[in-house]
Order: structure tokens, then C-alpha cells, then sequence
């Protein structure tokens, strides 16, 4: 049991003073950045010898990323020690981080269970681009931005759909306008929502516009909306933000009494 217990602590985020798992958290996020460098390379000509060292490499990786999930699934009764060992295992199984886990070995052994196109194969293994996901467990960063976004939930779908509303009404006030004019073009209210949307996003692709003197007050009202639109979920995202670091901030300046427990004012 202690050994178990040892080696969930070296799998978990490192704690202040344990260098092996330091360590190993370094080791896999190098790993993870190789690999998501190897994907992207590959989408270059590269010489086959070159190819070769990164099938070694590969080998070698999901051997290591085999093993540590392995290692998880072993120890989930300590990540989860309310529950019975085979819901532990489950739980744990079926919790994000471990589907990305997964899905970051399985398009390797794939190949070897099931006789597969090698067209099919090189579409799975775009699959590995979900190892840079992994580096989750090894920082805080993206562990604050899922809390920022779980913080903000109410506020942002409210905004969203506020959006939403928006576009549909301007996709169809557009098609209406314009489909007369530009038939070809403004062919259903899904191809004016596609302009609504370049246009509220205020990327503005050019692909499709209005030629009318209506539909382009119409699309200059929308492209000004969107301006303050769109910057409503930053400015929601940005206050969850802030108020993440400060309370982090305050938890760390909160002191414990080490006899007794309770909160040293200071």
C-alpha cells in the first residue's frame, strides 16, 4: 500500500520539496511539446531517416504514456479513497483527463487489433495532437482557465446567446434584403448567417456581402454591434480571471496553526 501510495504522489502534481516527481512532471511535459513538434513536422517533407527517428521516438513515447496511465488507473482508489476500488477505476476512467490519456496511446495499438486503410490510420493519428492536453496535469494554467470558465458559466452562455440571437435576426433580415439583388449569392438564410457571422465576429472574409444601399446600413450596424458584442465574454472572462488570482493570492497568504489548525491572523 505504500508503495501505491508513493507512486500516486510522483504521478500527481509535484508537492514542494519531491523532486522525483518534479521530475517526472518535466519529463512528460518535454515529451508531450516532442511530440506535438513531431505531428507538425510531419505536415513538411521530411527525409526518411528523419521519419525513422521519429518513429522511435513515437515508440518510445507511448510506451512511457502507456505506463503512466496504467499507473493511474492503479492508483484511483487513492485519487478517489471514498469509493470501492472498481468505481474508483471507472470514475477515473471516465473523467476527462483520462479520455485524453487514452486517445493519446490508442491510435498507436490501434493498427495491431484491427486491420485499418492507412489513409484511415493517418487521420488517427491527428488524434496525437491531444497529448498537448496532458501538459494540463503538470500546470495550473489551463486548471484556472476551466475554473474561470466553470466561475463564469451563467454569464457567458448569457452573452452567447445573446449573439446567437442577434445573428439569426440579422441572417434573416439580410436574406430578405438581398436575396432579390443577389439570388446567387444570398441563396438561404444559412448562407446569411455565414455573413452574420464573419460580420458580427468582425473578421469579415469578403466572400459574401450585401450590395444594397439597406443591406450595407444593415451590415455596418451589425459590424458595429459586434465590436462591443464580442468584447463582452473577454471582459466577463477577464473578471474571472482577476477574481481567480485574488483569491489564489489570499489562500497563500493564509497561515495555519500547525498544533491546533485553525487560521494565524496576521
Amino acid at each position: 500500500m505504500k508503495v501505491k501510495q508513493r507512486v500516486f504522489e510522483i504521478i500527481q502534481d509535484a508537492k514542494p520539496g519531491d523532486k522525483v516527481s518534479k521530475i517526472f512532471d518535466v519529463t512528460l511535459i518535454v515529451l508531450i511539446v516532442i511530440n506535438v513538434g513531431m505531428v507538425i513536422a510531419e505536415t513538411f517533407n521530411i527525409p526518411q531517416s528523419v521519419s525513422n527517428i521519429f518513429y522511435y521516438i513515437e515508440t518510445v513515447s507511448v510506451i512511457i504514456f502507456t505506463i503512466e496511465y496504467i499507473l493511474r488507473v492503479w492508483t484511483a482508489d487513492c485519487l478517489f479513497p471514498d469509493k470501492k476500488y472498481p468505481i474508483a477505476i471507472l470514475k477515473y476512467c471516465f473523467s476527462f483527463l483520462a479520455i485524453i490519456d487514452f486517445l493519446a496511446i490508442v491510435p498507436f495499438y490501434l493498427p495491431f487489433i484491427i486491420p485499418i486503410d492507412l489513409r484511415v490510420l493517418r487521420m488517427l493519428r491527428i488524434i496525437r495532437l491531444f497529448r498537448i492536453f496532458k501538459i494540463n496535469r503538470y500546470t495550473d494554467a489551463l486548471t484556472n482557465i476551466f475554473k474561470v470558465f466553470k466561475l463564469k458559466k451563467h454569464e457567458l452562455l448569457s452573452s452567447i446567446f445573446v449573439v446567437l440571437l442577434l445573428m439569426i435576426i440579422a441572417a434573416v433580415l439580410m436574406y430578405n434584403i438581398e436575396n432579390t439583388a443577389q439570388p446567387e449569392v444570398f441563396k438561404n438564410a444559412f448562407d446569411a448567417l455565414w455573413w452574420a457571422l464573419a460580420t458580427l465576429t468582425t473578421v469579415g472574409y469578403g466572400d459574401i456581402y450585401p450590395i444594397t444601399t439597406l443591406g450595407k446600413i444593415l451590415s455596418a450596424v451589425i459590424a458595429l454591434l459586434g465590436i462591443g458584442l464580442v468584447a463582452v465574454p473577454t471582459g466577463i472572462i477577464s473578471a474571472g480571471f482577476i477574481e481567480e488570482l485574488s483569491e489564489e493570492k489570499e489562500s497563500k497568504s493564509i497561515k495555519y496553526c500547525p498544533y491546533c489548525g485553525e487560521k494565524i491572523d496576521l
